[in-house]
């Protein structure tokens, strides 16, 4: 698969145990400076770990340890599937 091949999405589309790298984050102020300090930093991986049964909130594994951020932001960050 070449890089222009790859499938760009936001967070929240990923299916679970899919694999992605960051690309982007499109939050603002208080919540792009929370973000960025848990880790969702450009060209972080990111592995989708489950959906909740009401599917919000996801928790994602990212940097070696486990994150679990609402849907709403996860809309917010851009990545690449790998």
């Amino acid at each position: 698969m070449t890089q222009n091949s790859k499938a760009r999405l936001l967070l929240s589309d990923l299916q679970q145990d899919q694999k992605a790298t960051v690309k982007t984050c499109v939050a603002n102020g208080v919540l792009k400076q929370k973000l960025l300090n848990m880790g969702i930093i450009p060209g972080a991986e990111i592995l989708m770990i489950r959906n909740a049964p009401l599917r919000d909130p996801i928790e994602i594994g990212i940097q070696n340890y486990f994150l679990t951020i609402r849907r709403s932001e996860a809309k917010l960050i851009r990545v690449e599937a790998l």
